[in-house]
């Protein structure tokens, strides 16, 4: 019994001596050897960290042994990664510095490191830096990073083009599990308010090997808000106002964090009226409002952490028809959607001696509703009704909307989602890192509103994946390998020989992917990537079983449930050229789709709408990216920006693919001082973005005209005693051009784009 409790009293010490496993030094300048205040100081793998303070000095408490790469970071100068083992105590890390905005570390790629270190090239821009250009919502924002565009209805509903490719090719992740809301349908947006997330990751390409199917265009990474410092509270307190919607967004944020316990929690709100067009009409129905709720709570000591998120988006989205009422009215009237989107997300990691295992679970629940006139009902349903009438029901349910009263959806979908993600991180083996894990996903569509876009169906999903990453001198190597299956199962709807019939579906698709990338430092200053990557993508339910009208689209569409997985292959190649003051980089593509997917109009008519049939042909797509970036010496306080970005995509015959965005090039010029008496990190910028001609287009598009929006802007942060205030100030679309943007749904209606819109910005940090 002795020995029973002397063994038991000898591992409770161990765990005690092990949890006392620290991590502590200094953070100093390397050309004056002065201190750096708050540099970030953390361990990607471990997902820890900590900022020095006014001497310099860090320490990390509770930490596992074993050997972690350490990435430290601080604005001004140059991020850097090291290998360091634990425990180390007293170590002296130095920072170069630089005008070369600071590096972060990549979350959407398996070995989170550096972009200058990583294999395949991601785009990562933080949501504060793409607020600052103006953007209204996520979907606006996210369009400003080069390579991606935004299939936009409106400005309230927009979902992201990944260099010509979208919807289903594109996948979306947040809090780390991948977001599902029945992305098929051309007007559904994003469903994910700005506010709570720190920033957007853009894999542009093939990413099956890492994310299974539905990322053969890519995928778009939002990584959350992270918590607050360890023994540190903060508050948030922010204000947005736009001009030309007359509308305004707000939030509130509040994070504590203890050694071990961390919570987080903040709401958001918006509203916005019509929006108003460069020749000052304001578009009918293209109002929107907003409430979002996101939190978490995480608990981490040196062995275990575990990280629980929660999100509550409800959108309610006016559905644009024809320019009717202008009013500035926010009060939403029929048609609108109402979304209402719940994620829950559980995030896991235990910490071995030089290995992990990490397991993410997630679960949604995605409710969307439409609601209709009442008239366009009862036609859809063969009903008469004389004009008189119709006049009538639709003033009718107009005055019940506006009232509050409650409406019946004519659409009403329910879509539940579970997702899992379980890697292990196996220990290194010379200079290989290698990870190997399993993902799947189980979901059930279930349909209680009249009218049915796509029938009830159940789908799982399983995959299981392994990729190596090997660290030389000037090369690194990157390759991986990944088996998936889904399975679609869906009931049938309906009669057979009656319109709108939907027969059962039950496939099975299976696809084996593989990726292989390559880094070269070709010299100090300049590197070379090149990656290949496959990826697949199975039809989905609406490609599969469509037999009705789509009215947002104005057509009625027609599945075939024989259709095959879209396979594709990739090459891309990046070189990027960077010094102390001058950055340059030029990215090209070329993207071979077997089997691509796609409406074809028939030229046959049913009740009015023009039948489109959906269709497989092989496809390419092909072009890059290109630009600049200045700040020379001694003027590092200025910097110069341009980027091009080309697409075409063309099929196997050589007519080219639909809803390809236009060629444009955008120049930035702006100026940035961190310090100042009263005023810090105060910045300005003025920015041109010129649209080419868009006349490559598909057989049932009309060619676009170009154009060029003037953008503009200024701020800066106020220091108030134990706070601070934020102050910012831009505007787009300054000239107020009246324009038509080619990836714009209302294009076929005639209807233009937003007109100029100031928005001003205030946040209060506490």
């Amino acid at each position: 019994m002795r020995k029973v409790l002397i063994t038991i009293l000898l591992i409770a010490v161990s765990n005690v001596l092990f949890a006392q496993n620290q991590f502590s030094g200094t953070v100093k300048n390397q050309d004056t050897g002065e201190p750096v205040f708050s540099a970030s100081v953390y361990f990607p793998k471990l997902e820890k960290g900590t900022t020095t303070d006014e001497s310099g000095h860090f320490t990390i408490k509770n930490l596992p042994s074993g050997n972690y790469k350490l990435v430290i970071s601080s604005i001004g100068f140059t991020s850097y990664s090291k290998e360091v083992t634990i425990p180390t105590t007293n170590i002296e890390l130095v920072l170069k510095p630089s005008a070369v905005e600071m590096e972060e570390v990549i979350v959407s790629t398996p070995f989170h490191q550096l972009q200058s270190e990583n294999v395949m090239r991601v785009e990562r821009e933080s949501v504060s830096e793409l607020n600052k250009k103006g953007a209204v919502t996520l979907a606006d924002g996210i369009s400003q990073i080069p390579g991606v565009e935004n299939l936009s209805t409106g400005i309230g509903i927009g979902k992201p083009v990944i260099r010509g490719l979208s919807s289903n090719r594109v996948l979306t992740y947040t809090q780390g599990v991948r977001m599902e809301n029945q992305q098929f349908g051309g007007e559904h947006g994003l469903g994910i308010s700005s506010k709570g997330i720190g920033s957007v990751e853009v894999i542009k390409g093939p990413a099956s090997l890492l994310y299974g199917s539905d990322a053969i265009g890519g995928v778009l990474y939002l990584n959350p808000e992270q918590y607050a410092a360890v023994g540190q509270t903060n508050a948030e307190f922010n204000g947005d106002y736009f001009s030309n919607t007359l509308g305004y967004q707000a939030s509130a944020m509040a994070k504590t964090s203890g050694e071990n316990l961390k919570f987080i929690a903040r709401g958001s709100l918006a509203e916005h009226s019509d929006y108003k067009t460069g020749n000052g009409t304001r578009v009918t129905n293209t109002r929107f409002n907003e409430k979002d709720l996101k939190t978490g709570i995480a608990y981490q000591n040196e062995k275990f952490r575990s990280d629980l998120r929660y999100n509550f988006n409800r959108s309610e989205l006016g559905i644009p028809e024809e320019i009717t009422a202008q009013t500035t009215s926010k009060t939403l009237v029929l048609p609108y959607q109402q979304i209402d989107n719940h994620i829950l997300s559980l995030d896991n990691t235990i910490y071995f001696a030089n290995s992990s295992l990490n397991a993410k679970f997630g679960y949604q629940f995605n409710n969307r509703k439409e609601f209709e006139d009442h008239h366009d009902h009862e036609e859809e349903h063969g009903e008469e009704h004389d004009d008189h009438a119709e006049e009538e029901d639709h003033d009718h349910e107009e005055e019940h909307s506006e009232e509050g009263e409650e409406l019946h959806p004519a659409l009403d979908m329910e879509l539940e989602t579970f997702n899992y993600n379980i890697k292990y991180n196996l220990p290194k083996l010379g200079k290989f890192e290698t990870i190997a894990g399993i993902q799947g996903m189980w979901q059930d569509n279930k349909n209680t509103g009249e009218e049915i876009l796509i029938p009830d169906a159940k789908t799982v999903d399983f995959g299981v994946f392994a990729t190596t990453h090997l660290h030389l001198k000037v090369w690194n190597f990157q390759a991986g390998l990944r088996y998936d299956t889904r399975n679609v199962d869906s009931e049938t709807h309906g009669e057979e020989g009656e319109t709108g019939y939907m027969q059962a579906v039950d496939r099975s698709f299976n696809s084996i992917n593989g990726a292989f990338g390559a880094k070269y430092q070709i010299s100090k200053n300049l590197n070379a990537r090149l990656n290949l990557a496959s990826g697949f993508r199975a039809p989905n339910l609406a490609e599969l079983t469509s037999n009705g009208a789509h009215h947002g689209a104005n057509r009625y569409e027609v599945g075939n449930p024989e259709l095959d997985n879209e396979q594709n292959f990739q090459v891309d190649l990046s070189l990027e050229w960077r010094n102390e003051h001058f950055e340059a980089f030029a990215n090209a593509f070329h993207n071979t789709i077997n089997d691509y997917i796609y409406l074809a109009p028939t030229g046959e008519r049913i009740n009015d709408d023009p039948v489109y049939d959906y269709v497989q042909d092989d496809a390419k797509l092909y072009g890059g990216e290109v630009g600049i970036h200045i700040h020379p010496h001694p003027w590092d306080w200025m910097h110069i920006e341009s980027s091009f970005e080309t697409v075409t995509g063309k099929r196997d015959d050589d007519t080219y693919l639909p809803l390809i965005p236009a060629n444009s090039i955008t120049n930035t010029f702006r100026v940035e001082f961190n310090k100042g008496k009263i005023i810090e990190n105060k910045y300005a910028f003025i920015r041109l973005k010129n649209v080419f001609d868009k006349e490559n287009t598909s057989t049932f598009e009309t060619r676009t005209g170009g154009y060029s929006l003037l953008g503009a802007g200024f701020g800066g942060r106020i220091k108030l005693n134990d706070s601070e205030v934020q102050v910012s100030v831009n505007g787009n679309n300054l000239f107020d051009k009246d324009y038509i943007a080619h990836l714009s749904r209302l294009k076929t209606d005639g209807i233009a784009n937003i007109g100029r819109n100031i928005m001003l910005s205030l946040q209060w940090f506490l």
